[in-house]
Parts: structure tokens; C-alpha cells; sequence
């Protein structure tokens, strides 16, 4: 069954229903939407000489015609490879050529950029008079999409090499929708979504479920995030969620106008993207009660893996179990995950191994990348190249990347067990830990850390936190006091470029160094 048809429902069962808003205005209403996503994809098809399978790459901001793009193209059945349009157009550029993209739908200045780098590939900017043209033709008849066939080409944040496009199914993405309205929220016309992130990206994925249910999609008139405008929706709205990665959850708790904001207009925040903290789920909690939801998933099997529910977190909190607390949660309905070992046999409860997962959410592979396919698909499964644990109730605490694990001595430390007590410490707004090279103990382990406003840097107290809650093997050697740390587009933490600013001695200024003895 076709994505398409989530919309076609919401614009049959509730026309007049807001479908896309700009702060408090509407801007579509669900009738509106499906008729000019049915409207755009004829006009794909007829003006562009596209057929069903081409790909359609979007580079677009937070924007209105976001949604009906992006439908249209399902409607068509046309394959969409939505792009973070944060990236460098070289960035874009590469992406749109790796997936064969037959037409590229992007904001005006992202497009003029674009225009050296794909000669041939027609570029469509929304609000064109060439965009409201396909808006005035023939609506197309809904295409019959096999439910296996590829919808989204999520392109991976490419932290260690070139992008990869993730290949996820008509399918895929309607598990993942349907699994919102099991696990998370049982939506219906009066929520809205508040897209303070990339639709690109995540808020995009999340927006499939309350489409699914005819509720509105919102859009800040910033383009982003400012606290006196969320103030001001949350005091006008209710029923609101939105998406936010934990750096933005640390700017929203420290806000005082967003503090008064009537929290219980609040439906869910949902958390996710980069590690989540203890810290942060206290923090978030006493901000805005028990509202906050921490998903684990991967582009490879979207929105999510596994996740800590609104109740879980509070439950935690209540008991005081800050060892739960810092778990992603327990399989999602639908999906089965395991720890296995190098052979991918189960593991049994508290032991490490890499995390597999496999469901109806798990994509088919990578576009035009076999070999990378095979590496990370085998026999159902999904390696995620993540090392975790889980106890015997189902929930699961992450440890790094199984790439990035930091062997010192021929024992494995894991980086987020380090992050975990640091991210405890009052005067440390973030911390990242990696190895570098050590002639005696084959790496040593280093941590990188951003001072909170205002606090003294201290390694030689953040060094007695960690000797009262870690063993001494896993403790740094080596601190580096920085001002930032590097991030991606979807804001992960940039390890090699830590190592690689390590190995130049560009990193920071070096305040202290434990050496064990």
C-alpha cells in the first residue's frame, strides 16, 4: 500500500481540518493538501517526463510545501531523497547524483548553487511560477506502489566516509507510522506537530503519523527555534509535540520564558538524534513533567529501534533508578533486538555485544551499494555497528560505536560510560570521549570537554567524580578543555574529527593528564 494513501484518508476524513500552519495561521487544510499533492504529481510526471521509480531530491528549508511535496511524489510514485539543507551544495550535489535524481525541488538559493554541480537535472523551487503551474494541472490517479518499493532514500549523516542512501519501503515507513500510534501518542485531529527540527530528517518521519490522523503540521515563523514564539504556541495551542535533539532540550530548560509557558499544552517532546543524558531526562522532566519520550533508531531502520516511553522515564525517575534512566528503552512494537555476539548468536542478559535489530521498519539496503548492504543486512537482521547490553526485561543501555571503541591495555572501554557520570557533573555542559594512540597501552582515553557558562574547569574534580562511580582503567588520561565540539548536520558528535584534532594537537588546550601507574 502506498504512503499516499495516508494523505488521501486525512483529506477525505477531515478536509476542513488544519493540515499545515505557520505559527498560528493556517496555511493548508487537509482538503487543500491532498488535492495539490495529487495536482503536483501530475504535473511531475507530464512536465518533467518523470516515471514511477525516479528519484526526486529535495533540498529544502522548514517550508510549507514541504509535506505536499513529498506526498506528491508518493502519489506519483516517485522515490523522494530528502536532503538536510544545511549541507555545503558540493554536499547536495553528491547525494543528488548517487541516487540518479531525475529532478530536484529546492529553495532558490540552494538550487542556483546547485545548478554548476548537476547540468541536465531540472531544478523546481516551491512558490515558482513554474511551481504554481503543476499546482494548475491535471491531478494524477493514485499510482499502485508495490509496498516494497522505495519511498525515501535517507541518506546517512556520512560521519565516516561518504553518504550512504538507506532505501526505505512504502512499507518501512508505514510500520514506522503505524508503530507511533502503538507506542507513543494515539493521535487524532486536534494535535499538532511543531516542526522545530529538518522535516529532512526525523520530524519529517514523525510528521507520517499525524498526517496519518488528519492533525496539524506546524511550522514556527522563525524557521526554528525561539522560546518567546514556542512560549506564545504553547500558550495558544494545545495537545502539542514536537521533536528535539537533547543539545535544544538544554537551551529549552534554561529558558525562563518557556518555563512559564503552560507546560500541560505539552503532549510529548520527543527526544533523539544524539546521545540523551540522565542529566537531560531529569532536567526535562522537572521542566516540563512527565511529557518526555527518548527514542534509539538509526536511517537504516527509522523512528525507531527502541525507546524509553513518557512512562518509563517517569517511572524511572520516580524510583530514583538512574540506571535505567540512562537505557534507550525496549523494543519497539513490532521489532525484535538482540545483543549478539561477532557470529550474531544472542548474548545473554548483561553481556556486550554489537545490537541487531530486524522488523518491518528495517530498510532494504543501500541504494547502489551491495557490498555495504551485505556488511550491514545478514540474514534478516540489521547490524546497527552498535555495542550495547540489556538486562533480562527487554531494555537495552548503549555503550559507542563499535568502531569507536577505545581498547587500552587489550580491555574495552566504552566511550558512553565515561560520558554518562561526566554529563552528572554541574560545570560540564557537554562531554565526548575518544582514544588516541599510546605506545605502552595501545590507546589511552582522552576526553574532550565544554565547560558550562560560567564554571571553572576543573579536570583534577570531574576526575574524582569518575574515581567514586568507574573503575580506574576507564578513566582519562588525557583532558582537552574546547569551547565547542564539532557536530554533523543532524548534530552527532564528530569523533575522527576529535582524533584528527589529536593527532595535529589542534584540539584544545591539554589541562591535565593522569598517567596510571
Amino acid at each position: 500500500m502506498s504512503l499516499a494513501i495516508l494523505l488521501a484518508n486525512a483529506a477525505r476524513r477531515h478536509a476542513d481540518s488544519p493540515a499545515v500552519s505557520v505559527g498560528l495561521q493556517t496555511v493548508l487544510t487537509y482538503g487543500q493538501m491532498g488535492a495539490r499533492a495529487a495536482a503536483l504529481a501530475g504535473g511531475m510526471m507530464a512536465r518533467h517526463g518523470l516515471r514511477p521509480g525516479d528519484r526526486v531530491a529535495l533540498a529544502l528549508r522548514n517550508c510549507p510545501e514541504y509535506l505536499e511535496i513529498l506526498f506528491g511524489c508518493w502519489h506519483a510514485g516517485l522515490v523522494a531523497a530528502p536532503m538536510n539543507a544545511k549541507l555545503h551544495a558540493q554536499e547536495l550535489a553528491y547525494m543528488a547524483g548517487d541516487c540518479g535524481a531525475r529532478l530536484v525541488v529546492a529553495d532558490d538559493d540552494i538550487a542556483a548553487a546547485l545548478a554548476p554541480h548537476l547540468p541536465g537535472v531540472p531544478q523546481l523551487v516551491p512558490g515558482s511560477a513554474a511551481y504554481r503551474r503543476l499546482l494548475a494541472g491535471d491531478p494524477l490517479p493514485l499510482y499502485p506502489v508495490d509496498p516494497a518499493d522505495a519511498a525515501w532514500l535517507f541518506y546517512t549523516s556520512g560521519t565516516t566516509g561518504k553518504p550512504k542512501g538507506a532505501m526505505l519501503s512504502h512499507r518501512n515507513l508505514m510500520a514506522m507510522a503505524i508503530g507511533y500510534l502503538a507506542d507513543v501518542d494515539a493521535l487524532d485531529e486536534r494535535d499538532g506537530l511543531i516542526h522545530l527540527a529538518a522535516t529532512s530528517h526525523a520530524s519529517g518521519l514523525f510528521g507520517l503519523s499525524f498526517v496519518a490522523k488528519g492533525a496539524n503540521n506546524i511550522l514556527p515563523e522563525s524557521g526554528g527555534y525561539d522560546g518567546n514564539e514556542l512560549a506564545g504556541l504553547i500558550g495558544a495551542r494545545a495537545r502539542l509535540s514536537f521533536f528535539v535533539p537533547p543539545t535544544l532540550l538544554r537551551r529549552m530548560v534554561a529558558d525562563p520564558v518557556l518555563l512559564a509557558a503552560p507546560n500541560q499544552n505539552i503532549r510529548t517532546i520527543l527526544l533523539g538524534a544524539a546521545p540523551v543524558f540522565a542529566q537531560d531526562l531529569r532536567a526535562g522532566v522537572q521542566a516540563f513533567g512527565p511529557r518526555l519520550w527518548n527514542g534509539y533508531g538509526q536511517g537504516e531502520s527509522p523512528c525507531t529501534i527502541t525507546a524509553m516511553s513518557q512512562r518509563d522515564i517517569a517511572d524511572a525517575l520516580a524510583v530514583g533508578n538512574e540506571s535505567r534512566l540512562a537505557s534507550v528503552g525496549t523494543a519497539r512494537s513490532g521489532t525484535q533486538v538482540i545483543v549478539a555476539d561477532d557470529q550474531g548468536q544472542p548474548l545473554p542478559p548483561g553481556a556486550t555485544g554489537e545490537v541487531l535489530v530486524r522488523g518491518e521498519t528495517v530498510m532494504a539496503g543501500y541504494w547502489n551499494r551491495p557490498e555495504a548492504t551485505a556488511e550491514t543486512l545478514h540474514k534478516g537482521w540489521l547490524k546497527t555497528g552498535d555495542m550495547g547490553r540489556m538486562d533480562d526485561a527487554g531494555f537495552l543501555w548503549l555503550l559507542d560505536r563499535r568502531k569507536d571503541v577505545i581498547i587500552s591495555g587489550g580491555v574495552n572501554i566504552y566511550a558512553r560510560e565515561i560520558e554518562d557520570v561526566l554529563h552528572d557533573h554541574p560545570g560540564i555542559a557537554e562531554a565526548a570521549v575518544v582514544g588516541q594512540p599510546d605506545p605502552e597501552w595501545g590507546e589511552s582515553v582522552v576526553a574532550f570537554v565544554v565547560p558550562s557558562p560560567g564554571a571553572t574547569s576543573d579536570p583534577a574534580a570531574w576526575e574524582q567524580m569518575l574515581a567514586e562511580r568507574l573503575a580506574r582503567f576507564k578513566r582519562p588520561r588525557h583532558w582537552r578543555i574546547v569551547d565547542t565540539l564539532p557536530k554533523n548536520a543532524a548534530g552527532k558528535v564528530l569523533k575522527r574529527q576529535l582524533r584528527a584534532d589529536l593527532a595535529t594537537q589542534s584540539g584544545g588546550t591539554d589541562q591535565a593528564a593522569w598517567v596510571r601507574r
